[in-house]
């Protein structure tokens, strides 16, 4: 959150201020090697890696979840057909709604560590380097 309030005065140094470098003494990218960064091939590899991750499997949640509204609005002696005891078709696909969310979540996470961060990596690197 950017804040148009002044450093504090007096010279003391806040607990944030001691864990949180210095950006007046570290080099910064210009705009100009952002723009280069990405414009570059490998900075398109790694956006095609996201998405081809990404889009796919975020229709094909959405569609699971439209899937699980239709059938609820308009199949309702199916999902209302017990499978044990109190336990229907409705309730076991809202409960698998929640189950792929958070498998969606595990597998993202596992694929950025092992394809995304190690490309954007040598990237933020890079421009670390050559700033």
């Amino acid at each position: 959150m950017a804040s148009d309030a002044p450093p504090p005065e007096g010279g003391k140094v806040t607990s944030l201020a001691k864990s949180t470098p210095d950006r007046s003494t570290t080099a910064q990218p210009t705009t100009a090697q952002f723009v280069e960064v990405q414009e570059s091939a490998e900075f398109g590899e790694l956006r095609r890696t996201y998405r081809s991750f990404a889009f796919p499997l975020t229709i094909a949640f959405i569609a699971w979840y439209l899937l699980y509204v239709l059938l609820s609005n308009y199949a309702g002696g199916f999902m209302g057909t017990k499978l044990f005891g109190n336990i229907n078709v409705a309730l076991v696909l809202g409960l698998a709604q929640f189950v792929t969310t958070f498998l969606i979540a595990w597998f993202y996470a596992r694929h950025a560590s092992r394809k995304l961060d190690p490309k954007a990596d040598v990237i933020k690197s890079r421009m670390e380097a050559d700033a």
